[in-house]
């Protein structure tokens, strides 16, 4: 089976990009499953039940995030009721939401998807690495394609998650630096790997950000309120093959749409 994930979408430039293209790539590659990112969807910061139907009505399957996902606290409530919506699954228990989904794909083949969030220059949270153990102990027999979204800032910290959980997932593909790498590859276990698939938002800009006012901010190093930017969208992913039966992730190809 083929899944395609698409990186971080931010704003509604990133929401345009994906609607512009979703149909082609999903039948170019021929793909089965769609899992996107969406912590930065409404306004560059959180995500709404309105844009949970929005990627609903586009054919995506399941919607991850990261520490994002609190951003509006009215949507907060809705993580218990949105099965298909996960926020990092290492948050303290209790927290609204949940972070693993069992789902299915048309022809029946049984897809777990985790979301986790990293440490390293990030909240202090629960371990990732025991949280992920504790997953995969829930899952039955019979799942044997499981997707990781890994948002996390240390390259170190996702590479590290990448090669503890190889030949124990299909894929571990990381967010939140919304810049894609180039060091897309099968892990020896069968794990496919990717420390960052990139965003989807306004390439004219700072990781999605207005450039003026990022600059600046870095210039003066005074507070500045950012501003989603719009001009010049890029759409950033992967298309993952996994073989059903073994859960073992036979390729990896990064995926690029530019803005007509």
């Amino acid at each position: 089976m083929k899944i395609l994930f698409i990186g971080d979408v931010v704003g509604r430039a990133g929401r345009q990009i994906l609607s512009q293209n979703i149909d082609r790539l999903v039948g170019d590659h021929e793909i089965d499953f769609l899992i996107v990112n969406g912590e930065n969807a409404a306004g560059g910061f959180g995500l709404t039940d309105e844009i949970v139907r929005e990627f609903r009505k586009l054919g995506v399957h399941v919607i991850t995030s990261g520490n994002h996902i609190w951003d509006k606290r009215d949507f907060v409530p809705s993580l218990d009721r949105h099965e298909d919506v996960l926020r990092p699954g290492n948050y303290p228990a209790g927290t609204p939401g949940r972070g693993l989904g069992l789902y299915e794909t048309n022809i029946g083949t049984k897809v777990a998807v985790m979301n986790l969030e990293g440490r390293v220059f990030m909240n202090s949270l629960d371990c990732p690495f025991r949280a992920a153990d504790a997953y995969l102990e829930q899952l039955a027999d019979d799942v044997s394609v499981v997707f990781v979204d890994f948002h996390a800032e240390a390259t170190s910290e996702k590479m590290a998650l990448g090669h503890y959980l190889d030949g124990r997932v299909s894929a571990v593909v990381g967010t939140h630096t919304h810049v894609p790498t180039a060091d897309e590859q099968i892990l020896p276990g069968g794990t496919a790997y990717q420390t960052d698939a990139g965003m989807t938002g306004s390439r004219d800009s700072v990781i999605g950000i207005r450039k003026e006012i990022a600059v600046e901010k870095f210039v003066t190093q005074l507070p500045a309120r950012f501003e989603v930017a719009k001009k010049n969208p890029v759409l950033c992913g992967v298309v993952i093959d996994v073989d059903d039966t073994t859960g073992r992730a036979r390729s990896i190809e990064r995926v690029m749409a530019l803005s007509n």
